[in-house]
């Protein structure tokens, strides 16, 4: 997909991460399938396996995921300054909460309201993040790929039942997805590229 330009689209892609950030309570990988919903399915402007690998990058990055992702995203969508409005949108909102809250923060501690809100979020972020891991999972199934398959089956149950280190999973899955892609691509080569090599 071409990139896009304009001032308008800009300030689209400003506005839809600010509005995104402003709402993904509940850590950085709330605003995953937020993202998705949003640069998926309603604008169509990403494709599902295109976001699938942005959000594996911006996992494996150092950084938060949600800043990540958003740069990845503004990038893709308008190089350099596509992710400098969609960085911008995204880092926005937790610095305006956070000076309220700093101000307010004695009557937000006392307060039971608040509590009682932040309890009622937390139940809200749980269902958001199993919506979207369980979209995605059925995607990589989709893809009929027994490896891809297999390496998902892998993940979960190492970081699940045997409490895996998160980035010891990445970078295994990381090494085995390299080494797969190098043994299909040899496997795949044409047999005159082969001939031409021994030449």
């Amino acid at each position: 997909m071409e990139k896009k330009k304009g001032i308008l689209f800009y300030l689209q892609l400003f506005w839809s991460t600010f509005t995104l950030s402003a709402f993904t309570f509940g850590g950085g990988y709330v605003i995953v399938p937020l993202m998705r919903k949003k640069f998926v399915e309603s604008y169509k402007w990403i494709e599902e396996q295109e976001m699938l690998d942005l959000t594996a990058i911006a996992q494996s990055a150092p950084g938060p995921i949600a800043v990540n992702a958003s740069i990845l995203v503004g990038y893709r969508l308008a190089g350099f300054p596509g992710a400098v409005f969609t960085i911008t949108g995204t880092i926005l909102p937790p610095l305006i909460i956070i000076a309220v809250v700093f101000v307010f923060y004695n009557a937000f501690k006392e307060s039971s309201a608040v509590s009682a809100v932040l309890r009622g979020m937390s139940a809200g972020v749980a269902a958001v993040v199993v919506d979207a891991i369980v979209k995605m999972a059925v995607n990589v199934v989709n893809e009929k790929s027994i490896f891809s398959t297999c390496l998902l089956a892998f993940s979960f149950i190492a970081a699940f039942f045997f409490d895996v280190d998160v980035k010891l999973i990445l970078l295994s899955c990381a090494i085995l997805g390299l080494a797969y892609s190098l043994f299909m691509r040899a496997k795949n080569k044409p047999a005159d590229d082969v001939k031409g090599d021994a030449k």
